[in-house]
């Protein structure tokens, strides 16, 4: 597996215009973003070996140059039907944190977009109802040419304790929906 895109890990003057950036890319036809800052690399889809009994958004592990990392399909964690692998199928290679410590997440997205400075001031606040997934998952939501795209909360989204609870009840998104927060 060959990096398509190796992140640069600097970062930004907190007030340098008071612009962030993010990665974006498409689940399902929808555009979403992440943090550049927890981007640590993009990879080609592929080899990837399954573990048995484990929550079906999680699609695999892979070895990332000797590291056992989880790879976790988006689209089936948001309660949605997985898409196929294409050609543009790539896996985002993210730097959580949990507990203190700092672990890599593969997440399976249908392409990458590219990297955007959405402005402070073009991020709205996550809606209380009316999104497509959980409002925990989402940090905001930033105007992009009039349009908005879902800048996603990855500690949220990709948390080690709440996917490890839901691989012991053998659980899946909606049935994780009746879970306390």
């Amino acid at each position: 597996m060959g990096a398509i895109i190796q992140a640069e890990q600097h970062q930004l003057d907190a007030g340098e215009e008071g612009h962030n950036q993010y990665l974006t890319f498409l689940l399902g036809g929808e555009m979403f973003a992440i943090p550049i800052l927890n981007i640590k690399e993009i990879i080609e889809y592929g080899s990837l070996t399954t573990v048995p009994m484990m929550p079906e958004f999680i699609r695999g592990v892979i070895n990332l140059r000797g590291s056992v990392v989880p790879v976790v399909d988006l689209t089936v964690r948001f309660g949605r039907q997985t898409t196929p692998v294409t050609k543009r199928t790539c896996i985002v290679i993210i730097e959580i944190e949990s507990d203190g410590d700092k672990q890599d997440v593969g997440v399976v997205v249908d392409t990458v977009n590219e990297v955007l400075e959405i402005p402070r001031a073009e991020i709205e606040r996550a809606p209380s109802f009316g999104a497509k997934i959980r409002a925990d998952f989402i940090s905001g939501m930033g105007k992009i040419a009039g349009k908005f795209v879902v800048i996603l909360n990855v500690n949220h989204v990709l948390s080690i304790d709440e996917m490890a609870m839901l691989g012991q009840v053998g659980g899946t998104e909606p049935e994780m929906m009746a879970l306390p927060a």
